[in-house]
């Protein structure tokens, strides 16, 4: 996608250096960053220089190729894995990764590690850009069929940020939205702001505003009150984790805009790339819910007068807060599943058909 009218992908490697956009710094800036070492790959997670589950999964592929780089002993490497799957523990993409990687190189000799490293972590990066192109033209027939009906402006509703800025490219949730606005399908979408951190407002406004697609960035709790009046003709999110029974771990809100959906009869749609998918675990409840820092909530950040990016305290000094990132939207909700494969109900069934 673009910035400014140049094609960028999120994450890349090139010299010896994997290079990011560093998303702490967007929208009012943007900068691309230099990633050395395991530990800045670390870092880039931990304080989402990079975010969203398909990048943060790729930034770890790319972590363990830096390892080598530093030291290809067993154990540094075996060190390094643990440490990345620990950097954020509710994306499911992350472990996925790590265990890609490190199953890949299990066994292969000194001498062809490194390269073996460098190709699969590409591959990664690249599987992800055709799956969320795919997403795309999924989700692009369910715009269509909308269009077709109202043949107005559809209106889309999406939380956080499951952009191309989430992915290598493309995006998840977006990538639907991308697809139709190519096929001129007018389109306009309502961007939940997503307290705390914004990734709405600072990151899925930013982008869209640079594919010159129209938006309108709402409070978080605006969803429910445009969906009653009948000005949400659908909402795309995406996800950090799904479950095999179609069970789906989100922003933080995502719950309580699929709750709002169906009580106003609006199609509530996820999109994921089958990486995201945690086929092992059963039970919503035993997925590890990140706590973040509570300075996420009390401090805010943006850009004064002069252009100088500022950070400002707005409760009072001595309150506390509490920082979940994520929570958990029941099946039940969710209309269905856009993967890569096709759309399919959010059920242990539904997965099932399209992943035999």
């Amino acid at each position: 996608m673009k910035i400014k009218g140049q094609e960028y992908k999120t994450i890349w490697f090139e010299n010896n250096t994997v290079k990011i956009i560093d998303q702490t710094k967007l929208p009012h800036k943007f900068q691309i960053k230099e990633i050395k070492s395991v530990d800045d790959a670390i870092n880039a997670i931990k304080v989402m220089e990079v975010r969203g589950a398909p990048l943060i999964g790729a930034t770890a592929a790319y972590g363990i190729v830096l390892a080598l780089m530093e030291n290809n002993e067993r154990s540094f490497l075996d060190n390094a894995c643990k440490n990345l799957i620990k950097s954020r523990p509710t994306a499911i993409n992350l472990k996925w990764a790590v265990d890609r990687m490190y199953s890949k190189l299990k066994g292969v000799n000194s001498n062809k590690i490194l390269n073996i490293a460098i190709n699969e972590a590409n591959d990664i990066c690249e599987e992800d850009i055709n799956f969320c192109k795919n997403i795309g033209m999924n989700g692009l027939k369910i715009i269509e069929d909308i269009y077709k009906k109202k043949k107005d402006t559809v209106n889309i509703l999406t939380h956080c940020n499951a952009g191309w800025l989430a992915t290598i490219n493309w995006g998840t949730a977006t990538s639907p939205i991308y697809h139709a606005h190519q096929k001129n399908i007018p389109i306009h979408v309502w961007v939940d702001e997503t307290r705390p951190r914004n990734q709405g407002a600072n990151l899925t406004s930013f982008e869209l505003n640079e594919e010159n697609i129209k938006n309108t960035i709402i409070a978080d709790n605006t969803g429910g009150i445009l969906m009653q009046r009948g000005e949400v003709d659908m909402c795309i999110v995406g996800t950090d984790r799904t479950l095999s029974n179609g069970d789906v771990c989100n922003k933080v809100g995502t719950y309580l805009k699929a709750i709002a959906a169906k009580d106003n009869n609006v199609p509530f749609y996820v999109a994921l790339p089958s990486s995201t998918i945690d086929w092992d675990l059963k039970d919503s409840k035993n997925i590890p819910i990140e706590e973040r820092n509570s300075e996420e909530l009390s401090i805010v950040e943006g850009i004064d007068k002069n252009g100088n990016i500022e950070k400002i305290r707005i409760y009072p000094k001595n309150s506390r807060s509490l920082n979940l990132a994520f929570d958990v939207t029941p099946a039940k909700y969710i209309t269905g599943l856009i993967t890569e494969k096709g759309i399919c109900r959010a059920s242990k069934e539904g997965l099932n058909k399209l992943f035999k």
